[in-house]
C-alpha cells in the first residue's frame, strides 16, 4: 500500500473541501457587503483541485509500468499538478480580493 500517495490524496481533498468553505462564506460576505460575485472563482478552484484528486486516484491505481509513461506525458502532468496549481492560485487570489480587508489598517 502507497501510503504516502493516500495521505497527498487526503491533502489535495482537504484543500478542495477548504475552497468549498471559502465559496459559501465568501457568498454569505458578498451579500451582505454587496460585493461582485468574485466567489463563483472558488467553486472553479475547487474544481481544478477535484480534477487533480481524480489524477490523483487514477495514479495510485496505475501499475509501476504505466507510471513511468505517465510522467513523460504532458496532458497527465498538466491533470496531475497543473489542474490543482492553478486551482490554488486562483483561489489565492480571490479570497485576497475578498477578505483583504481584514489586513488593512485602520486608524
Amino acid at each position: 500500500m502507497n501510503w504516502a500517495g493516500l495521505l497527498g490524496l487526503l491533502g489535495m481533498s482537504s484543500i478542495c473541501v477548504l475552497l468549498l468553505v471559502l465559496a459559501l462564506l465568501s457568498r454569505r460576505l458578498g451579500t451582505v457587503t454587496k460585493a461582485a460575485p468574485y466567489y463563483r472563482g472558488f467553486y472553479l478552484a475547487a474544481i481544478l483541485v477535484a480534477i487533480g484528486v481524480g489524477a490523483r486516484i487514477t495514479h495510485l491505481q496505475s501499475e509501476v509500468a504505466q507510471i513511468e509513461e505517465l510522467h513523460q506525458n504532458i496532458k497527465w502532468v498538466l491533470l496531475y499538478n497543473g489542474a490543482p496549481t492553478l486551482g490554488v492560485t486562483l483561489g489565492l487570489v480571490i479570497a485576497w480580493r475578498y477578505w483583504s480587508w481584514l489586513l488593512a489598517e485602520r486608524n
